[in-house]
C-alpha cells in the first residue's frame, strides 16, 4: 500500500469512524480502523458488531493494499500534523510509515484478515429524506427511548416508511416522542427497529456531513445510510414495535397554549422543591384566572409556586408529572408557542407546537 492525501481530509474521515473503534478484550481488532485503497481513493471503515462506518477519503493511490491500525492512535497523531500539509502512507512489514513534512513515523498493525465483514445491504429498494430533516427527527425522539434491555423492542426507535413519509417514535413506557417527516421517494411500506446507539452515532455523523439527503436501504437484518461520502451499517432490532397510537388520547378536557420559555423557566425553579427520586411537579390550570399554577414540595427542602399567564380553554384542571420528562419534552419541541392538552390526572398529557404538528410528546402523569 503507498498512498497519498490531505491531512485535513484524512483526519475528517478518521474523526467520523474514529468514535466506533472500542477496546474489546476478546476481539483487540474492533480498536483498529481499516484502511482499504479503492478506485479514485481509501476507505476508511470501523465496527462494533453491531455498527459499521464506510468513509470515503479522496487520494492518490500509487501502490493498492489493505491494513489495520489503532483507530485512536492513528486519528490523534493525524489530527497534529499541520493541515497545510500532505501526507505520505506507506505499509512496510506490517507497519504504516507516515510521513508529513519533515516528519517519519511507524505505526505497527494487524493484518485485514482479522477484521469483521462490515455487511453489504443490497441497494435495491431506496428511501430518500433530506439530511437536516432525519437529523432533526432523530434528536427529537431518540431521548425517550428506554434504557431497560430487557425490554428490547422500546430499546430502539421506530422507523415506520409509509405512504406518507416517514414517522420515526421512541418510547420508554414513561413518555412518547412521535416525528414525522417526509420522504423524496414513495417506496413499499415497512416498520423497522433501529438500535438507540446506532441513532446517536447518526445523529454525530449528520452533524459534520455535507450531504443535502440521506439514502436509506434495508433488508431483513440491516439498515443501510448513505451520505456524502459516509455509510452508516447498523443490525435492525428483531420484534413488532407496540402499537403506540392506542395511548394517545382521542379528546381532552382542557387545552393550553402557553409560551415555551418562560414554562421551562417556572418548571426547573419548581423542580428544585421536588421529591427527590420521584422528581414531580404539579401543574394546575385556572381557567378564571388563565394561568398555570406550578407547584413542588419537599419535607427536606421546602416549596415553591409559580404562576405562568397562558391561554386556557375548557375545565379546570391539574396534573403531576415528572419534571425531568417535562423538560426532555419542551426543550424538543420547535417553535415559542406551545399546546398542552390534558383530560385529567390519571391520563397521559400532550404536548405539540402551535406552529408543529409533526411532532408529538406525550408524558405519563405521576398518580398521586
Amino acid at each position: 500500500m503507498k498512498i497519498s492525501c490531505t491531512q485535513e481530509n484524512l483526519t475528517r474521515g478518521l474523526n467520523i469512524i474514529n468514535h466506533l473503534a472500542v477496546k474489546n478484550a476478546n476481539l483487540p481488532i474492533l480498536n483498529n480502523v481499516l484502511v482499504k485503497t479503492k478506485e479514485g481513493g481509501i476507505t476508511l471503515s470501523a465496527t462494533n458488531l453491531e455498527i459499521g462506518i464506510n468513509c470515503s477519503v479522496r487520494s492518490k493511490i500509487e501502490q493498492e493494499g489493505v491494513f489495520t491500525v489503532p483507530a485512536g492512535l492513528l486519528t490523534n497523531f493525524v489530527s497534529l500534523l499541520n493541515n497545510e500539509e500532505k501526507v505520505d502512507i506507506e505499509l512496510i512489514n506490517k507497519e504504516l510509515i507516515i510521513r508529513s513534512g519533515n516528519q517519519e513515523t511507524k505505526i505497527k498493525g494487524e493484518d485485514a484478515s482479522d477484521f469483521p465483514l462490515i455487511p453489504e445491504v443490497p441497494r435495491e429498494e431506496k428511501y430518500l429524506t433530506k439530511t437536516q430533516d432525519l437529523k432533526e427527527a432523530l434528536s427529537q425522539v431518540v431521548f425517550a427511548t428506554s434504557l431497560d434491555e430487557t425490554r428490547i423492542e422500546i430499546s430502539g426507535i421506530l422507523f415506520n416508511f409509509n405512504k406518507n413519509g416517514l414517522t420515526l417514535a421512541a418510547t420508554d413506557s414513561y413518555r412518547l416522542a412521535e416525528k414525522k417527516i417526509a420522504s423524496q421517494e414513495k417506496s413499499k411500506e415497512r416498520q423497522l427497529i433501529i438500535p438507540q446507539r446506532t441513532a446517536a452515532e447518526l445523529l454525530r455523523i449528520l452533524a459534520v456531513v455535507n450531504s443535502e439527503e440521506v439514502q436509506i436501504f434495508t433488508n431483513e437484518n440491516q439498515i443501510l445510510f448513505i451520505m456524502d461520502q459516509v455509510e452508516v451499517v447498523s443490525r435492525l432490532i428483531e420484534g413488532n414495535y407496540p402499537d403506540y397510537t392506542q395511548i394517545i388520547p382521542k379528546d381532552s378536557k382542557t387545552t393550553i397554549i402557553v409560551t415555551k420559555s418562560e414554562l421551562i423557566k417556572v418548571v426547573k425553579r419548581a423542580a428544585l422543591f421536588s421529591k427527590t427520586g420521584i422528581n414531580d411537579v404539579n401543574l394546575e390550570f385556572n381557567t378564571e384566572k388563565q394561568k398555570i399554577i406550578i407547584k413542588a414540595a419537599s419535607s427536606q427542602l421546602g416549596e415553591n409556586s409559580n404562576q405562568q399567564e397562558a391561554v386556557i380553554k375548557g375545565d379546570n384542571n391539574n396534573i403531576v408529572f415528572n419534571y425531568r420528562y417535562l423538560l426532555d419534552g419542551l426543550n424538543n419541541i420547535s417553535g415559542e408557542k406551545i399546546i398542552i392538552k390534558i383530560s385529567d390526572s390519571s391520563n397521559p398529557g400532550v404536548f405539540q407546537g402551535e406552529e408543529a404538528e409533526d411532532y408529538l410528546y406525550i408524558i405519563m402523569p405521576i398518580k398521586q
